[in-house]
């Protein structure tokens, strides 16, 4: 597991590496015969990556076929299939029905206190049909912006797919975040109306969302926001909720009333579908602008290829919440494009006990699984003796979402949930690139532990030096996207000059999406995260991933988890600071007293003497984002001894005072 080679430095944006990870998986024949990708793939790509996009672009039903593919007349501003039109909702929906699958589930939906649905495609269809109706008797039409903050359940599903068919704008806001941040992204994008419900189940208890809505559209210092028309709301949690005459409305009074009659117009490619707000470095949230066609198609193409979908067979479940894009693209849009059966989840993955989420696959017989790194880390922590009580033989393809995952972690994930058979598929991707772009392709490549591994067919990647330099194989750098792709963002919505800066300026002159990620190349060229370039740290003058040490944390048997930063540090310049959660296996036999010392050495046995983290902090938790990413940014204030920063985003705002009092 380990490389004592000496480590070389070369130039400030050189990331030395340190982990070697040797372990290889090839898929099993069986697999392979019935994968939907093969290795062709990458050949017709490379012949022709327009001819390719186009390709891939036919499989959706357009009410207008494009001629034109791809318009980069204007860069960083990308037109795909502009002179086309189609309809989101319909390729979603109507078109399955019309190939005479409207029996098959579309949604097995599963509430967190147990209660179930199940919903059809032509039971789906019509709901969004009525749907759509109701927003456009709102005077909701192409072009306005309907904000979305519900908890999972098919309402969401249903709600984003109405907007999208009547060609409005969606912005979906995570059910977690407070009445200032959704009063933001509703100013912001200018909503005019909101789909709300009064709240959703979450760790056993109800959790409050039309309250929210309320003070959010209230006088927040600044008046009430004024944008807003309408709030229609869905009962799913039966709290008390206020109501405000002519402008509040029941879904259940409304959408069943609504005629089921709708005909799906056609709106032109660049139409665009939605803006999905992340967070910025500067505190105001940045509105990621996507479009219709190219995103459906790189959605569907990657859903279909990457987690291997088979619609009449498959049950797949996707993990995360319709919040974030990973729910928006695998939830909502691939899924449903594809004509897939898919598992949706209201509740936290331990309520009401911790073998959850085991149990909805052994009950549903999931056989994709797709989740993040977080969340394996957490099973982890508990113990294998909760999965082993279900029979997960169902799953037969694996994926991971959201941070590089560590080696260990993954070999976890293959060994106690994939039953050692079950390939993984470790994809890298972000809000702002719509779709998966670098992932494994399940039957085609042989899998490394830890590695994202290879760009998609029709993706063009490299990793490059400061100044747009390729690195080479065996080299730590820059990731950077070389080619505009189909489901690339169109904007920030309403600062185009924020757009170029934050993303284009840096690779300028040689057209390059710069994603704000370090990453290495392997010796077979394969590419390895190395976390955010902020997540770099300078240790006597050599640039350390604060990802491989934290792989080679958990890669000793006593650690579940761990987060590492660098702090300032008078000899070193920086040092390197460990934050570890510690499994409650290894703590039922053994003393802590003395761990963190064991782990300091364990890390310099690992990957060398540079590396060896000045303290390790045995913490209980860590402090995370509610879609499971480590905000080190506050982690790298205790070590500083400095006042804690913001943290409102965070899942549960007390970790850090109890981190804080750990740490004195």
């Amino acid at each position: 597991m380990s490389d004592q080679n000496p480590i070389t430095h070369a130039g400030s944006s050189q990331i030395d590496h340190l982990l070697t990870e040797d372990r290889r998986f090839a898929p099993s024949p069986e697999f392979a015969a019935s994968a939907v990708a093969t290795a062709e793939l990458y050949d017709r790509a490379k012949a022709d990556r327009e001819g390719f996009w186009a390709e891939q672009a036919r499989e959706l039903h357009w009410h207008k076929p494009f001629t034109e593919v791809l318009d980069w007349s204007n860069p960083p501003f990308a037109q795909w299939f502009a002179d086309g039109e189609l309809n989101v909702a319909y390729n979603c929906l109507d078109r399955h029905v019309a190939a005479g699958n409207g029996d098959r589930v579309a949604l097995l939906w599963e509430g967190e206190p147990g209660d179930e649905r199940r919903v059809t495609y032509a039971e789906l269809t019509d709901e969004v049909k009525r749907l759509a109706n109701v927003l456009e008797g709102l005077g909701v039409g192409q072009g306005d912006r309907v904000a979305i903050y519900l908890p999972m359940i098919p309402e969401a599903v249903a709600s984003m797919l109405a907007v999208a068919r009547i060609g409005a704008i969606h912005s979906v806001v995570f059910g977690g975040f407070s009445a200032d941040s959704l009063r933001a992204r509703i100013d912001d994008a200018g909503a005019k109306l909101v789909i709300t419900a009064d709240g959703g189940y979450r760790k056993g208890k109800v959790s409050a969302l039309k309250p929210a809505v309320d003070l959010a559209l209230g006088d927040r210092g600044a008046g009430a926001q004024e944008t807003v028309e309408h709030v229609l709301v869905v009962k799913r949690g039966g709290n008390e909720v206020d109501w405000a005459e002519g402008r509040d409305l029941w879904w259940h009074d409304v959408v069943p009333a609504a005629s089921g009659e709708h005909e799906a117009q056609a709106f032109p490619a660049e139409n665009p579908l939605f803006i999905l707000y992340t967070s910025g470095t500067t505190g105001k949230p940045k509105g990621i602008l996507h479009t219709s066609g190219g995103y459906l198609t790189q959605s569907a193409f990657t859903n279909k290829v990457v987690h291997d979908i088979h619609p009449e067979t498959d049950v797949y479940w996707c993990t995360a919440d319709i919040g974030w894009v990973t729910g928006h693209t695998y939830v909502t849009y691939g899924p449903l494009a594809n004509g897939a059966t898919q598992v949706l989840y209201e509740g936290t993955p331990d309520a009401p006990h911790p073998g959850r989420w085991w149990e909805i696959v052994q009950k549903y017989g999931v056989t994709v699984l797709y989740t993040a790194p977080t969340a394996i880390r957490s099973f982890m922590k508990l113990g294998r003796a909760i999965p082993k009580q279900f029979d997960l033989s169902s799953l037969r393809l694996l994926g991971s979402v959201g941070e590089p995952i560590n080696p260990e972690a993954w070999m976890w994930y293959r060994k106690i949930i994939g039953g050692k058979t079950a390939p993984i598929v470790d994809t890298w991707w972000q809000t702002e690139t719509g779709s998966i772009m670098v992932s494994a392709l399940p039957g085609v490549t042989e899998t490394k532990p830890g590695s994202a591994q290879v760009p998609l067919p029709g993706i063009s990647i490299d990793v490059v030096d400061e100044d747009g330099t390729h690195v080479g194989n065996g080299n730590g750098g820059l990731l950077v996207v070389t080619e505009p792709w189909p489901s690339m963002l169109r904007g920030i919505w309403g600062d185009p000059e924020r757009f170029v800066e934050t993303y284009w300026e840096k690779f300028q002159k040689q057209g390059y999406y710069f994603a704000g990620d370090g990453a290495r190349l392997d010796d077979d060229g394969d590419v390895w995260l190395l976390g955010r370039v902020d997540d770099v740290m300078n240790v006597s003058g050599h640039r350390l991933s604060t990802t491989e040490i934290e792989s080679a944390l958990v890669g000793n048997e006593a650690v579940a988890e761990a987060a590492v930063v660098g702090a300032s540090d008078e000899t070193t310049g920086q040092a390197v600071v460990a934050f570890v959660i510690i499994k409650q296996s290894y703590l039922d036999e053994n003393p802590v007293e003395g761990l963190g010392q064991i782990l300091r050495q364990w890390v310099g046995e690992q990957i060398g003497p540079i590396a060896r983290p000045r303290d390790v902090y045995i913490v209980g938790e860590l402090p995370k984002t509610r879609s499971g990413k480590i905000m080190r940014r506050l982690l790298r204030d205790v070590a500083e001894g400095r006042e804690v920063g913001d943290t409102t985003t965070l899942a549960d705002t007390a970790v850090m005072s109890v981190i804080s009092a750990q740490v004195k």
